[in-house]
């Protein structure tokens, strides 16, 4: 069976080739028909599980479709290259062609069809996509998930968009690209206020207010916050409440205040990028702790109880610790 589809295909190749030659009474390659038989030697070559040659049969399709200046068709033509890709596990060459596709999709005025061909390269309930998001090329993919929420944002299929831009968000968080991330949250954030969706504001606020303050700008945190005050209900929320908290022990550096906030459900139960990064959060300087009642004892009765008190804990451990 694979072999006979394998004839087929090597068939469908000579037509193609056929088709493209030119002599004296014919001066201009057909390629239309070549582009046809392309496709169908393709489809041959998958059937028979000869997946590397049937990517490189697509590939030929889709040049006789921009020689013929068919660019849906070319772009559908790559598309199906990278699917092929794919089927080899060679994922950087795949996403690189489907997003080329995605473009070209776009530039001949599809943007359905592109906005398809990126959520497809990074959906992750396709265990190969989801392999290429997460591990092997999160620059790309980020990439990929912003211009797919460009697209949804401008068709305004904005829950797509959101989705796409939650995804970025937490890859550039998860790289360290704080900068960026900011970015991206405040995007995602301007969006559900226009949905009137204030709860997850108010998420997406403490978010942002993690990522400023691992970036050591404590005055854009603040900034945060204030700005927030606007989005109805946010002033004297939970969150808000949690927020000003977070930011008074932060400003006064005091560390137990900041890892109780850090450490409350509120936190803990965000996305894990953003709960990590507040069980993290590290005052500047190290922090200061907390006075002891002892010792604001011992400051109120003077120099004579500093030394009393010290004796005693000597006393307490004169005979050793066991």
């Amino acid at each position: 069976m694979a072999a006979q589809k394998i004839n087929e295909a090597l068939e469908h190749i000579a037509k193609a080739e056929k088709y493209l030659k030119t002599g004296f009474l014919k001066w201009k390659p057909d390629y239309d028909s070549a582009a046809t038989e392309y496709w169908k030697a393709a489809v041959a070559f998958k059937n028979a599980k000869q997946f590397d040659q049937a990517r490189e049969a697509c590939l030929r399709e889709a040049e006789a479709h921009e020689n013929n200046k068919a660019l849906f068709h070319a772009a559908k033509a790559y598309e199906q290259a990278g699917m092929m890709l794919k089927e080899m596990q060679r994922l950087p060459e795949a996403v690189q062609l489907i997003e080329k596709a995605s473009m070209m999709y776009l530039e001949n005025g599809t943007p359905d069809t592109a906005a398809i061909a990126l959520e497809r390269a990074g959906k992750e309930n396709i265990d190969v996509c989801y392999r290429l998001i997460e591990n092997v090329s999160p620059e790309k993919a980020v990439q990929l998930y912003q211009q797919a929420a460009s697209v949804f944002e401008n068709e305004e299929r904005l829950r797509q968009a959101l989705e796409m831009l939650g995804k970025a968000s937490r890859l550039l968080v998860r790289g360290r690209r704080l900068d960026e991330a900011a970015l991206s949250l405040q995007k995602e954030k301007s969006i559900y206020k226009e949905i009137e969706n204030y709860p997850t504001c108010y998420k997406k606020t403490i978010a942002q207010v993690l990522v400023h303050l691992h970036r050591n700008d404590y005055v854009a945190a603040e900034r945060c916050v204030r700005e927030s005050y606007s989005i109805p209900g946010f002033n004297g929320s939970e969150d808000c409440a949690a927020l000003e908290q977070l930011l008074e022990g932060y400003d006064q550096q005091d560390q137990d205040q900041v890892s109780e906030v850090c450490n409350s459900p509120l936190f803990k139960y965000m996305d894990n990028d953003y709960a990590k990064l507040g069980l993290t959060l590290v005052v500047p300087g190290g922090g200061i702790k907390k006075k002891s009642p002892n010792a604001a004892q011992d400051k109120a009765r003077g120099p004579a109880a500093v030394g009393s008190h010290a004796d005693e804990e000597e006393d307490e451990y004169s005979g050793g610790l066991c």
